[in-house]
């Protein structure tokens, strides 16, 4: 059986910033913020890639990048085999009826002026102008019914509704096109744990019934090994790690990574009084000025003097692991 074709090829993507001199003197070159610094990865049709790391590495501007809300500085978006780094507007609107963004902040997301049954009918009255009006309101009562929200909530305004309610709609606005992508970029963190764990199931639920693949953004790894089949974890614009998610959460080889999960509270208590937690040295650097060689070097309990010589790619040490270390 041949192996399935990737949806979204990523590889070496960069964002980069150019921010204005300090220096009085004009010659100087322009300071660059390296928001994300080479990053390649696959998504596969019907499954998710949870992208976890510390707040500042990256995880929310590649997902912009992705769509190009924000447009890359280089490197290669291949959207279904189609190039769409430097594809033209017309392109890209196209491209977008099937990739789709869940954003952070529920209700920020949402214009405050539109009704529940307007927000979700803009996709459709954007991507499908021809669509009669009785289609167009009979697929966003249908969507509403799929989200968990009812037909008397559909002239009602986005601050009438909880946060867990507004994340909903905002599901559902992404979902009416029926897309093969959705990108959630943080969609849980700010609600409570209770609607964060409704939230995640129906996802799983939409997911199933409708055959998405997803890119879960997340701070949270118990979030992320849930939802999630495999995770690549980003420190300063870069890919530490990617790898299924029973390999990284039962052996873990970036030393970042081991960090991060000794991290995640355990439910026994026993056992987190019991468990040894790594703490990282130091604070984070300056995506401004990053360290040479490898940019975890400086945190990281293993490194050695060839560490700040050599930057490390992704390589694979087996079929589930890739892994950003020369030590590993």
């Amino acid at each position: 059986m041949n192996a399935p074709s990737a949806l979204l090829s990523v590889r070496d993507l960069k964002v980069h910033f150019k921010l204005a001199s300090e220096s009085p003197w004009p010659w100087e070159p322009p300071r660059v913020l390296k928001a994300v610094d080479g990053v390649s990865f696959d998504i596969y049709p019907g499954e998710t890639l949870g992208i976890v790391g510390e707040s500042g590495c990256g995880k929310s501007t590649l997902a912009r990048a992705m769509l190009n809300l924000i447009p890359p500085t280089s490197g290669s978006i291949v959207w279904q085999g189609q190039e769409m780094c430097g594809a033209s507007a017309g392109a890209w609107q196209a491209a977008r009826k099937n990739v789709q963004m869940i954003f952070q902040d529920p209700l920020a997301s949402l214009d405050p002026r539109m009704t529940v049954g307007q927000i979700i009918a803009e996709p459709l009255r954007t991507h499908f102008p021809k669509m009669g009006n009785v289609e167009v309101m009979q697929k966003v009562r249908a969507m509403m019914a799929k989200v968990g929200l009812t037909e008397q909530q559909f002239n009602r305004y986005p601050h009438e509704f909880s946060g867990g309610q507004c994340q909903r709609i905002g599901i559902a606005r992404a979902l009416v096109l029926e897309p093969k992508l959705v990108i959630c970029d943080e969609p849980v963190s700010a609600l409570d744990v209770s609607i964060q764990a409704q939230i995640i199931n129906l996802l799983q639920e939409l997911q199933a019934t409708m055959g998405l693949a997803l890119v879960f953004i997340a701070h949270d790894l118990a979030v992320v090994r849930h939802i999630s089949q495999r995770v690549m974890v980003m420190y300063l614009g870069r890919a530490m790690e990617l790898a299924a998610k029973k390999a990284i959460y039962q052996n873990p080889c970036h030393s970042y990574t081991q960090a991060l999960l000794s991290a995640i509270p355990l439910p026994d208590p026993r056992s987190e009084r019991n468990k040894t937690v790594q703490l990282l040295q130091g604070d984070l650097p300056s995506p401004i000025n990053p360290p040479s060689g490898c940019i975890f070097r400086t945190r990281c309990p293993k490194a050695e003097a060839g560490c700040a010589q050599q930057t490390p790619q992704l390589r694979a040490l087996n079929p589930e692991t890739q892994v950003a270390c020369l030590l590993a």
